[in-house]
């Protein structure tokens, strides 16, 4: 099976596999500007999923990491009027890997995504890449970005150095590896333990993941940078602990076996 797949695949009468719930969560700080547009986003996608029979149902969830805007009080205020809203609250902002730690943890379906509340790609690929993760009977499923030097060019070469580094260091084929589109099944977290408190917990998420021997695909999407707010993640300070986490990962790898491949039988029969 090959590692990247763009092909459109359609929508087929019957899903190969029917996933019960499909949990969405987005770690947010100081993102009062996106929240609305964000969930609206994640519902519609959520809906067309469950139209075409691939989820029963789902849950979207705010990981409110200390907010100091109105980021927690807005999402708060959807998530009474929705019963498919959750918001979890940080008391302390433990950053980006904290968040998505939270989301991953707090998550109740058989099927996650983890997403940034920017939207940086259209949720109507969502539906497409849970057929993708049922189709090819893979683990996780990780989006890349076709074009994105909307960002500027220094931030491209800061990119284009971390993917290089992470395929050096850890052997990891990936194109974007921290692009905010990660698609797992639940399951994988019964393995997959993450520690990064910082924003190498996107890699941590692919290395771990393929060190135990799951399976993951990549699919190509458009990306759409940031229009509102400010992003920090290439602030000397990240960019010193992303290296710092980066050598204490390549060390606790040591010793690690796969274990995938004795479950792999019963997951592809699913």
């Amino acid at each position: 099976m090959s590692s990247d797949a763009t092909r459109d695949i359609g929508a087929p009468v019957e899903p190969v596999e029917r996933f019960e719930k499909l949990s969405v969560f987005y770690p947010m700080w100081n993102e009062e500007l996106y929240v609305e547009r964000a969930l609206d986003a994640g519902r519609r996608a959520a809906t067309r999923l469950i139209e075409r029979g691939d989820i029963a149902d789902y849950e979207l969830i705010v990981v409110d990491d200390a907010s100091t805007d109105r980021t927690g009080e807005i999402a708060d205020a959807i998530a009474a009027q929705d019963p498919h809203v959750r918001v979890l609250h940080h008391d302390r902002n433990r950053k980006l890997g904290g968040a998505i730690k939270t989301g991953f943890a707090s998550a109740t379906g058989d099927l996650v995504l983890y997403t940034d509340a920017d939207l940086p790609f259209d949720m109507a690929e969502l539906p497409r890449a849970v057929r993708l993760l049922s189709d090819y009977g893979v683990d996780l499923v990780s989006a890349y970005r076709f074009d994105r030097t909307g960002e500027g060019y220094l931030r491209l070469a800061y990119t284009f150095v971390y993917n290089l580094l992470v395929r050096t260091m850890f052997g990891v084929k990936a194109r974007d590896i921290n692009f905010a589109f990660k698609l797992c099944r639940a399951r994988l977290f019964d393995h997959v333990e993450l520690r990064s408190e910082g924003s190498f917990i996107d890699a941590e998420l692919v290395i771990r993941s393929t060190r135990l021997g799951f399976e993951m695909l990549q699919f190509g999407v458009d990306y759409f940078p940031r229009t509102r707010g400010e992003s920090t993640l290439s602030s000397p300070g990240i960019i010193w602990t992303i290296l710092r986490e980066m050598r204490e990962l390549r060390s606790d790898l040591d010793g690690i076996e796969p274990v995938r491949t004795a479950e792999r039988a019963p997951l592809d029969g699913v």
